[in-house]
């Protein structure tokens, strides 16, 4: 379709990028709003560029490698777009980056100061008519941190398995972490997901339990080497088995309300979740849809919760808030003939059963992996977000990609898992889009249809695997965001690791970006390419779509073994963004994205 006949789209895309700078079509302005140590609660100091800001300071400055988010207009119930608040997740820490010194010496301040730097924030905004700026010493600041207690709710809360020595009830808990893709609730909550919380758990042990085996948690020397353990007991498993059961679950809090007290809710399932996407039923319930994304398993399933009951329209989140605690959890099969299932997660049902070992409803939520592998869910390419259709009510999902897929088999998985209908490619290296319809484009039904949307790759690529088939030849690697605005224009952002864009296999793709694509021709084109070494994360319009907010996570990012973490002596080797020369390391930030005319995006 030729631009300006019909076409979503209506900017001229931009080429790929090796750039240690944001590149955005020609008319489009960019700024950031707001980066790592910046203050956003009242009296919270500036950040200093040799990070040695210390810990307590950290705990009143946004945190590191910012990722999902969400405007939240003021005041509270306007679709106010020059003022608002933004809640914000912070996924996890390059703690060579974090102090001056980097990791060595590894101490309790160090790890005080990386758990400061993990969670979630809330900064208030203001637009002056030329750029956003973050409102200093606003009573809605508040950070959520790795330490912060939340309150335990739905099927799990009290279970055995959720007790431990200092929470002998197992209703409470301090902290959460590895928070990645969002959610909002109707009544104006934040929903945030907790994803590879096991990356910061070990047990060195030799009685590791193959419910600690399904979700990750192993020897020290298997873990991602954030070394909590070493200062804080809790994440010793070999010592409280049951503290890693408190992690992995969506989490809820009121962005309006920084005295609130952060929920987790348990009937939604533990997994390494991405996301949790709404969608309303026609007589009131919320449905969310959800991925399991784990880096360690890679083959993991999608997921659905239907709320029990519809939620009290005009009430808030006080009168909301339980709606969250009971529902039906569902696990996804796709067919080869294009139609799909949900398969119900519920106690004594669908084989789930004493003998399979849920004796509870806690225990299928708490082991929710397990409990789609009995019942029969299709392993999914690591499911990332999800994104819904504002009008036609379909679905979609990026799976970012699965090299282990053909030649490698799922946790507790006999034989090696190859290519199927849902996830075409063996191995598959690119990534795809897969889409999906609800019978009568209903959320709470159990029968669906579906169609690979779109297959990533190079089209200049010899390899066939690895060529994709998006329309126009457009090459970009491993989605990962996925947003669609009122128009229906579905946005997609990529998250290659520093590794693989060194490779020639990135040698026409470049650093990471974002696109469009318009879902009724299939077109798309490439709207922002990001800097060195980043990820490209967090997407969020303003009510009148005249503002995107975007992240920019570890620009400069090192390469693997996962996580990547760089030279304290040479903080700037890869990147410098956003400040350049004037910074003293590279910082994940907020930029927000504006038509030099004031149009609406993407127009």
């Amino acid at each position: 379709m030729a631009r300006g006949e019909g076409s979503l789209l209506g900017f001229t895309p931009v080429p790929v990028s090796r750039a240690d700078t944001v590149v955005v079509p020609p008319g489009y302005t960019w700024h950031v709003v707001n980066a790592w140590g910046d203050p956003i609660m009242p009296g919270a100091s500036d950040f200093k560029p040799d990070a040695s800001n210390t810990a307590a300071e950290q705990a009143m400055q946004s945190g590191m490698f910012h990722d999902g988010m969400h405007y939240f207009p003021l005041p509270k119930g306007s679709d106010s777009s020059t003022h608002g608040l933004i809640a914000i997740n912070y996924e996890y820490t390059d703690d060579n980056l974090l102090t001056p010194e980097g990791m060595n010496p590894w101490t309790a301040e160090k790890v005080q100061k990386s758990k400061n730097a993990h969670g979630m924030g809330v900064y208030e905004v203001r637009f002056d008519g030329e750029r956003w700026r973050t409102v200093r010493d606003s009573l809605y600041g508040r950070r959520i941190t790795a330490d912060t207690p939340f309150l335990i709710k739905g099927p799990a809360a009290g279970h055995p398995w959720m007790r431990t020595a200092a929470d002998p009830a197992g209703r409470t808990v301090l902290g959460t972490f590895q928070n990645c893709a969002n959610g909002v609730t109707p009544w104006g909550s934040y929903l945030s997901c907790e994803e590879n919380v096991n990356a910061y758990f070990i047990n060195d042990t030799d009685k590791i339990s193959p419910l600690e085996d399904r979700y990750g948690i192993g020897p020290s020397k298997e873990s991602w080497g954030f070394r909590w353990h070493e200062f804080d007991e809790r994440f010793d498993a070999g010592k409280h088995p049951n503290e890693p059961n408190r992690f992995g679950w969506i989490v809820e809090f009121d962005p309006y309300d920084p005295k609130s007290v952060p929920v987790k809710h348990t009937a939604l399932g533990r997994m390494a979740h991405e996301g949790a996407m709404l969608s309303l039923a026609p007589d009131g319930r919320v449905v969310y849809y959800m991925g399991d994304d784990d880096y360690r398993s890679k083959f993991e399933h999608l997921y659905k919760f239907v709320s029990k009951r519809p939620w009290a329209k005009g009430g808030g989140y006080a009168e909301n808030q339980a709606i969250l605690e009971e529902g039906t959890l569902y696990a996804a099969r796709f067919h080869a003939d294009g139609s799909g299932e949900w398969l119900e997660l519920t106690q004594g049902r669908n084989g789930l059963t004493p003998e399979r070992g849920f004796a509870s409803q806690a225990e299928v939520v708490i082991n929710a992996r397990t409990a789609a592998d009995v019942v029969g869910a299709t392993y999914m390419d690591r499911p990332e977000w999800i994104a819904v259709h504002p009008r036609t009510r379909e679905v979609y999902v990026s799976l970012s990609n699965n090299t282990a897929r053909g030649k490698g088999k799922p946790v507790q998985h006999k034989d090696p898992v190859g290519a199927d209908a849902a996830n075409p490619r063996a191995p598959n290296l690119m990534g795809h889009i897969v889409r999906w319809r609800e019978q009568n484009a209903d959320p709470r039904a159990t029968r669906f249809t579906w169609d690979v949307f779109l297959l990533a790759g190079d089209p200049l690529h010899p390899d066939p695997l690895k060529r994709g088939n998006v329309p126009g030849g457009v090459a970009f690697a491993q989605p990962d965001g996925l947003y669609l605005d009122r128009r229906g224009v579905l946005w997609i952002q990529t998250d290659s690791s520093a590794q693989l864009m060194a490779t020639k296999d990135w040698a026409n793709i470049g650093n990471n970006q974002m696109l469009a694509a318009d879902p009724r021709t299939g077109e798309v084109r490439r709207f922002l390419t990001g800097p060195m070494g980043c990820e490209i994360t967090g997407i969020n319009f303003t009510p009148d779509h005249r503002t995107l907010f975007v992240n920019i996570q570890h620009p400069g990012e090192a390469p693997l073994p996962h996580p990547g973490r760089n030279d304290p002596q040479n903080p700037k080797a890869i990147s410098a963004w956003p400040e350049g020369d004037r910074g003293g390391r590279p910082r994940s930030a907020t930029i927000a994205i504006r038509r030099v005319d004031g149009g609406i995006i993407g127009t």
